[in-house]
């Protein structure tokens, strides 16, 4: 095999949605309060819903900017790539990038559709969120057959109208949701409580998976306002272990031995470790926390359930014969800071070097398509979703992957010397844009 072969499938990607959302999907009452699209005296763009207000970030939408010019400062619409906001012009970005089909969560709704579960009216929030859904997986997914993973959210304060949207959401062909990994953070109760038992079984009924993305419900935490901007993004992957290792603790797994999980950019080469540890503290404290893993080890429940994935992590794939090579996949978190766009197939050939072929499409495309039961090839040929098919659509559109210079603000104090950009000064940064963008709403 060589690297123009590949198929690949990214399990995590990102949007920041469209001004015009909701529009197709409301009646016009309901759309006079759905979440409102705004721009603020600078130009930067903002969102507000139900007395919330959501300024961009620019981190989450540098895809295509010089690195120079990554930052937290809010941007506008017209400073990203347009594959950021428009399905056409994202598949545009997909096939330059190498990319066969992609799952995309969203930015203002939240990963896990958190921003309505924070809104204070919740019969509105039900409406706007599976307006959502009907937004995300007819309109966006819709646009192009066979190369989205539609990924839905669920009003899980209300578990009722959580089985219900579903349901409504899988017989729209939806098989994934992103959930919140600690919903204690929204006012829940714990996934241990037997409030979400109604849920457990749906998804196991209708062979759902379902995602946690990092910093939804257990964020990677700043060590302190001096420390470094690096050190806190150098730890996101990892801050997905103290999600995994709440739900590895998860009863329910006992009673629907096919329930899904996937670690939605959790990265992998902590995971041998994770386990080790996990099967370690079990076997030293069974005795006395009572926690029986079906009479297995953790790491047996680990490698059932959990499907994990990567950007650009060599060391965990050298490590593969620890972890099970059937639920690995691929990511490639565009438009966020660490996409390796539009050059994942170089990156990605790098790291798979010394696997065998069926571990690279297992890697690559298979094991996406099984755990999402995903038919990547019902609606295109493989022929035409090669690296290099993709690319050659790019190349006959005109694709342009030109770095796009937005000029950018930097966190520093005007005149300041150069120096290390720490946590505090982009909270900062970022809580001042937000102000400005509350005060323009």
């Amino acid at each position: 095999m060589e690297m123009n072969d590949l198929v690949i499938i990214s399990v995590d990607d990102h949007i920041t949605e469209p001004p015009d959302m909701f529009d197709k999907h409301l009646s016009k009452e309901h759309l006079a309060t759905a979440p409102k699209f705004g721009v603020d005296e600078n130009g930067k763009n903002f969102w507000t819903y139900q007395g919330m207000f959501m300024p961009s970030v620019g981190l989450n939408a540098v895809v295509g900017r010089p690195l120079e010019e990554y930052g937290m400062e809010p941007n506008s619409l017209e400073e990203m790539r347009q594959g950021v906001y428009n399905v056409d012009a994202r598949v545009g970005d997909m096939n330059v990038n190498g990319i066969a089909a992609s799952l995309n969560f969203g930015t203002v709704v939240g990963f896990d559709g958190g921003r309505f579960h924070k809104a204070p009216d919740k019969a509105l929030a039900l409406i706007h969120l599976r307006a959502y859904n009907d937004w995300h997986i007819d309109e966006w997914c819709g646009a192009h057959p066979g190369r989205f993973i539609p990924c839905g959210i669920l009003p899980t304060w209300d578990m009722d109208a959580t089985v219900a949207e579903l349901k409504r959401i899988a017989a729209k062909g939806c098989t994934a949701v992103s959930l919140n990994e600690n919903p204690t953070t929204q006012g829940l109760p714990s996934i241990h409580n037997a409030y979400w038992e109604p849920l457990w079984k749906a998804v196991a009924d209708l062979d759902i998976t379902i995602c946690l993305h990092i910093g939804a419900g257990n964020p990677a935490p700043h060590a302190s306002a001096e420390t470094p901007i690096e050190a806190w993004i150098t730890t996101m992957p990892m801050s997905c272990s103290v999600g995994a290792a709440d739900w590895l603790q998860l009863s329910a797994f006992e009673r629907y031995p096919s329930m899904k999980i996937c670690l939605s950019e959790s990265g992998i080469g902590w995971i041998p470790y994770f386990m080790e540890r996990a099967d370690f503290s079990h076997s030293r404290h069974k005795a006395w926390t009572h926690s029986s893993f079906q009479g297995k080890k953790p790491s047996d429940i680990f490698k059932k359930h959990f499907m994990s994935c990567f950007i650009d992590d060599a060391f965990g794939l050298d490590n593969l014969k620890y972890l099970n090579e059937d639920l690995i996949a691929y990511e490639c978190d565009y438009p966020h800071s660490d996409t390796l766009w539009p050059e994942v197939p170089e990156f990605l050939w790098k790291t798979l070097k010394g696997l065998t072929d069926v571990q690279i499409d297992k890697i690559t495309h298979l094991n996406a398509m099984n755990y999402f039961n995903f038919d990547l090839f019902k609606h295109n040929k493989r022929e035409d979703l090669t690296v290099a098919a993709l690319r050659a659509q790019a190349a006959a559109a005109g694709v342009d992957t030109t770095p796009k210079s937005a000029g950018g603000e930097s966190p520093l104090a005007a005149g300041e010397e150069p120096r290390r950009i720490t946590s505090g000064d982009l909270m900062k940064m970022f809580a001042h844009h937000a102000e400005k963008a509350k005060a323009a709403g």
